[in-house]
């Protein structure tokens, strides 16, 4: 390859004097053959979104779509051999033992998003042939809602944090608010104003999505059985198992042991948590897992500070909820239990690349002080070297200086 083809070929890294005349780079190449494993909720946008940045990258693609979506599934099954070249890219479909006997294969990148509990045994089989994976997983997102004076952003905020919450799948996403903290001064005025909204959004049931399957809807049910937490519950609670629907549900203070304040929700229930003062929040997410998103709702430039500098999350949007999932040019991905990796726009073109670092020297000069037989004039040499010591470097070199 001519020299200005393979500079091109790379982005150029700074090179130390010392290693002068060198030229640095850092080239992205392809991993190989990566896994995709994609959710129910978003089975489109999570099956063609990360693949579309391994293609980019240069990879070869093995997508398993969730069982969960199977209309979905088939979709990309029929179509993406139609429109992609199927000897680099390939469909899988099937359930959890289908996922099992693809997890027994050696791959280059496996990419899963889901619950913690599977994402430990993709973890696991991977181990076995030391796999990377990437994991985005749910968590509990919290939402901080520090009050707002004005009436019309204070009903925006809401309008917000109910299109967040209700209107992404009845709460079925794992950015969606899990859980909105709030002084307790204000915990009537917001609930009084979430209950009002909730009324004039959702005017019909079939306005709301159903819940996935029965077993999902049995695990949301139960959260409500828990007496203590039924006892804290202030709007909504209905639940019909013929049509698998949950009305929107808030519950204010339930016990913070509960499943439902321990678990991930992932569904149309929302507890409202009352602090002191609304500063409080952050010592309370400090104690938590880090969520994958945290929201807040203020004007205060201080807050907004702690909230960046003091907790640790995927990701912090202030002011809005789930809108940062649609921009391509900042990552998407959690931390800690919320998972690892980052992908969208060219983080995911990142994500399915190894960047090889590559360097390029001459044989122009030659630093004799690198070899044996060891002196003190070498390995004065050698300290000027590691301290950037050019110049007293230069001088030992002419011999003017030892």
């Amino acid at each position: 390859m001519p020299f200005c083809s393979w500079l091109a070929s790379g982005v150029q890294a700074r090179t130390p004097l010392v290693a002068f005349p060198a030229t640095a780079l850092v080239v992205p190449e392809p991993l190989g053959v990566v896994l995709i494993f994609s959710c129910w909720n978003l089975p489109i946008g999570l099956a063609l979104e990360p693949l579309s940045g391994a293609l980019a990258a240069g990879n070869a693609v093995v997508v398993k779509p969730s069982e969960l979506a199977p209309s979905t599934s088939a979709f990309l099954a029929a179509n993406i051999p139609r429109y992609l070249d199927p000897k680099a890219v390939k469909v899988v479909e099937g359930g959890a033992d289908v996922g099992e006997k693809l997890m027994e294969h050696r791959w280059d990148k496996v990419l899963f998003t889901g619950s913690s509990r599977v994402g430990r045994l993709i973890m696991t089989k991977a181990a076995k042939h030391l796999t990377p994976v990437a994991l985005e997983l749910g968590s509990k997102c919290p939402c901080i809602v520090d009050w707002l004076d004005s009436n019309r952003d204070s009903q925006v905020a809401v309008n917000r944090i109910i299109g967040a919450k209700w209107s992404t799948c009845s709460g079925q996403a794992c950015i969606a608010v899990d859980y909105v903290l709030v002084e307790e001064e204000f915990a009537p005025i917001l609930i009084e104003l979430l209950k009002s909204t909730l009324k004039r959004f959702f005017t019909k049931p079939e306005y709301m999505a159903r819940i996935l399957n029965e077993k999902h809807f049995n695990r949301l049910r139960d959260l409500l059985a828990d007496r203590r937490v039924a006892a804290s519950v202030v709007h909504g609670g209905h639940c019909n198992p013929k049509t698998l629907s949950i009305e929107p549900t808030l519950l204010l203070n339930p016990p913070l042991d509960s499943d439902i304040m321990t678990e991930e929700i992932f569904g149309p229930l929302l507890p409202i948590i009352t602090v002191k003062k609304i500063e409080d929040s952050i010592t309370f997410l400090k104690s938590k897992p880090k969520p994958l998103a945290i929201y807040a709702f203020t004007r205060n430039e201080k807050l907004k500070r702690r909230i960046i500098e003091e907790t640790s999350s995927g990701s912090v949007t202030f002011n809005d909820a789930i809108v940062q999932y649609g921009l391509d040019s900042i990552p998407f991905g959690g931390v800690g239990h919320s998972g690892f990796g980052q992908y969208h726009g060219k983080y995911s073109f990142e994500m399915f690349s190894h960047k090889k670092a590559v360097l390029k020297r001459s044989f122009l000069i030659e630093f004799l002080f690198r070899y044996p037989p060891w002196d003190e004039s070498k390995i004065g040499m050698l300290r000027h070297v590691y301290r950037f010591d050019y110049i007293s470097l230069f001088l030992a070199l002419m011999g003017l200086r030892r």
